[in-house]
């Protein structure tokens, strides 16, 4: 199981090869992109990578990629994994793969592809980010949004550390950006340092990494732990990254196109952000959420490649989900075993709302210690709203069989727990005014222990379903004549 890309274009080559490319001409970046990428995703079973060129307004060969990741075998294929692999195969695969990964510190090179073009100090032209195709992706959004496949980087002031991760920007003009970073955030928490020293905080920012290093930019690792390294360690040679001229961060040296730039206090500099269309299907956080403006980037240098690739992971609402495969779900797999809860058969997330966890009881207790366990470690801690436990013969990404066993395995009056004010944010549409007036970003949760009682498991009625590996049997059999499909 091994890598075969180091940037985003050599992964579209292979997307290529495995026959889920789709490249477009002439659509509009206003709104008609969005619609195409959410209908995509809707209503197609295995939707295709977009790739858009000749887009309105911008030159030929200034791309948008949508939906990168966004079927089974993307998914595989982001990971170095087998693509005939099932969701529930490949969340396995993807747990075990955190689980005995050796960090690999980035290596330092002297240049790179992102260093193709450079504008701003050091370069020519003025700083204009709006040559890039940004896109607007919902009716109401406040703006264009260049900020949604990209990784912002910072380094911690006191220790060092420095830190990856997924935040929205929209293009307020030719050289600021704006920020949403919800309370909590690692980056907004490094930022927070230099602001109370009075300082503006240095930051990178890159738009069109490669699949690997997005991933882990919105993976929730704990502090101190270097999403770089973890890139390095999974594909098994060091990250090439560029000490930038200005800022001294690392910049990926393969990025479609990069910046520098610093993010001021506040109390200096702000602006109303938003609305924007977000991964709960709402238009929530930013200015709209807080009532308040938010932190600008003001962008020193922009680096790019000749005929860059933007990665557009716009959110889209829950129907319409960009990710083939919830991987996240595989570092909480990891996190609940390590924290001691056995015999996890499986974790899924369905939403950002919607986490079922799997497991073979072992002793009465054990449903309860994984519910909780789900809303205590970091990758399921923050945003939820339902955890369902089920029993080993549910397959936790088959949405089917999860309502199912909520159906008939769940009495309301015992098996539902309701646990109170856990952590949340400001994208939650639900959250009371009150509470963001006085920034309690809290909710509550509901967890459905949906598993037999264990006091009476064995008296249960048995189930009369087909056994999987029968039906895998007769679907293989007679692919030619139905269409069944792959991986199932």
């Amino acid at each position: 199981m091994t890598i075969q890309y180091h940037d985003l274009r050599t992964f579209i080559e292979l997307v290529k090869e495995a026959g889920e490319y789709v490249e477009i001409e002439d659509a509009d970046w206003d709104l008609e992109i969005g619609a195409l990428t959410e209908a995509s995703s809707e209503f197609l079973a295995d939707p295709p990578m977009l790739v858009f060129d000749r887009i309105k307004g911008h030159r030929p060969g200034y791309r948008v990629a949508s939906l990168t990741v966004g079927s089974r075998k993307r998914a595989a294929l982001s990971m170095g994994f087998p693509l005939d692999k099932t969701k529930l195969e490949l969340v396995r695969l993807h747990s075990t793969k955190i689980k005995n990964v050796e960090p690999l510190a980035p290596k330092v090179v002297a240049d790179g592809p992102v260093m193709e073009n450079v504008i701003g100090e050091g370069g020519r032209n003025a700083l204009d980010i709006l040559q890039f195709p940004s896109l607007r992706s919902h009716l109401h959004d406040g703006g264009r949004y260049i900020g949604t496949g990209d990784s912002l980087i910072n380094r911690d002031p006191e220790s060092g550390y420095v830190n990856l991760g997924t935040y929205r920007m929209q293009v307020h003009g030719p050289d600021l950006l704006g920020l949403w970073m919800s309370p909590g955030q690692q980056g907004r928490q490094i930022c927070q340092r230099y602001w109370d020293m009075g300082k503006a905080c240095p930051v990178v920012a890159i738009f069109g990494g490669d699949p690997l290093v997005f991933q882990a930019s919105c993976i929730k690792f704990p502090w101190g732990y270097s999403e770089l390294d973890y890139v390095g360690g999974l594909r098994g040679t060091p990250l090439e990254v560029i000490e930038g001229p200005i800022t001294g961060l690392p910049i990926p040296a393969y990025s479609e196109v990069a910046i520098e730039g610093e993010v001021p206090p506040p109390s200096e500099q702000a602006h109303d952000e938003g609305p924007f269309g977000e991964w709960p299907g709402y238009y929530t956080g930013g200015t709209r959420g807080t009532g308040e403006p938010q932190p600008v980037i003001r962008i020193k240098a922009i680096y790019y490649r000749n005929d860059p690739i933007l990665m557009n992971q716009a959110p889209q609402w829950p129907g319409a989900p960009t990710h083939g495969v919830a991987q996240r779900a595989g570092l909480l797999w990891d996190q609940m075993e390590a924290a001691g809860i056995p015999n996890i058969t499986g974790v899924y997330f369905h939403t950002g709302y919607l986490i079922v966890v799997a497991i073979k009881q072992q002793y009465a207790g054990h449903a309860k210690q994984a519910g909780h366990g789900v809303i205590s470690c970091s990758a399921g801690a923050r945003n939820g709203r339902y955890v369902v436990v089920v029993d080993e013969d549910i397959d936790p990404t088959n949405l089917k069989e999860v309502v199912w066993a909520m159906q008939t395995r769940v009495d309301p009056a015992t098996d539902i727990e309701v646990v109170e004010k856990c952590w949340s944010t400001p994208l939650d549409p639900r959250m009371p005014p009150e509470n963001r007036a006085i920034k309690d970003y809290t909710n509550n949760r509901a967890i459905f222990y949906a598993v037999r009682p264990w006091t009476w498991r064995e008296d249960f009625p048995l189930v009369n379903r087909v056994e999987r590996s029968r039906l895998r049997e007769v679907m293989d059999k007679y692919r030619d004549i139905l269409p069944f499909p792959e991986g199932v």
